[in-house]
């Protein structure tokens, strides 16, 4: 297994990426890949305590140049005052990735209509408050861009206990394929990405705390035995940033290790039927070695 950099140092040299939820997590480590090869990077959260500290992390890690702003993705008039202060830094913006979420496990009976509010407009309304914004701004003046959305695989099949996500993420994929149509004639590119199992920290013991991290080992569901590493993930991304991607518009791409496909297989739990059970249930058929 290889989780070193995939691409050539210079491939996103001069490019402007804004990343919201960019101060922590997998945002920040895709961020990260980013400077690596050669981008200028915007990061935006709620709390710029934390999006200080991560810039100073990040620059001194890469030698690359790094602005936080701080930004409730919620708020439309917020967003765009991230879009002109990245303006008003770096000039031009090419990319966008929407990577701020939230989410709560919890049977779906016991959450208030606040809790689905939050999820919703944080994870729909928040992408599509950054994707209207700079999509307007790209169409005005006749520029490209690419839009990358972090989704999920229960965006297309569901999923019982995160139905306020399930809800959320399946409007973000819709909205990346009918985009990715439209705006293709504006030279325009959006795509997604549905992540598996990519720990991080705080974030698994905050969803599932105590023993259950143990007990529900996400590991344990993924068909090549293990969870994703930060810079397989961050490897993805800037692909699908950078212009070896040209061709690749309107498109999903699963990075989970078989996770979900391990889920929807109806027979797929059979792998716990252990070997000597096999030979019985063989044998009962009349199956000769």
């Amino acid at each position: 297994m290889r989780t070193d950099g995939m691409l050539k140092d210079d491939a996103l040299k001069g490019q402007t990426i804004i990343v919201t939820g960019g101060g922590t997590g997998l945002g920040r480590a895709m961020g990260k890949y980013f400077l690596e090869l050669g981008a200028n990077l915007v990061i935006t959260s709620r709390k710029m305590e934390v999006l200080e500290k991560a810039a100073q992390e990040l620059e001194a890690e890469t030698g690359g140049k790094v602005l936080p702003v701080q930004c409730d993705v919620r708020d439309y008039e917020q967003v765009e005052n991230v879009l002109a202060k990245t303006e008003e830094r770096f000039g031009q913006i090419h990319c966008l990735l929407n990577n701020a979420a939230g989410n709560f496990v919890s049977p779906t009976e016991r959450l208030s209509n606040r809790a689905f509010d939050t999820i919703i407009d944080i994870v729909l309304k928040g992408s599509t408050n950054f994707t209207l914004a700079l999509g307007k701004k790209w169409i005005a003046a006749e520029q490209a861009g690419t839009v990358l959305n972090i989704v999920t695989t229960y965006a297309w099949t569901g999923s019982g206990y995160v139905v306020p996500s399930a809800c959320a993420k399946a409007g973000v994929l819709a909205m990346t394929r009918s985009l990715a149509v439209e705006w293709a004639k504006y030279k325009i590119r959006l795509n997604a990405i549905a992540p598996g199992p990519f720990p991080t920290e705080g974030a698994w013991s905050r969803l599932l705390p105590g023993d259950l991290i143990d007990k529900f080992d996400p590991a344990k569901l993924v068909p090549v035995g293990r969870v994703g590493e930060h810079q397989e993930l961050a490897n993805l991304a800037a692909y699908l940033m950078s212009d070896f991607s040209s061709y690749v518009n309107g498109e999903v791409v699963t990075i989970d290790g078989g996770e979900w496909l391990m889920g929807a297989g109806e027979f797929s739990h059979l792998e716990k039927v252990p070997q000597a059970m096999w030979d019985m249930l063989e044998a009962g058929r009349g199956k000769k070695s």
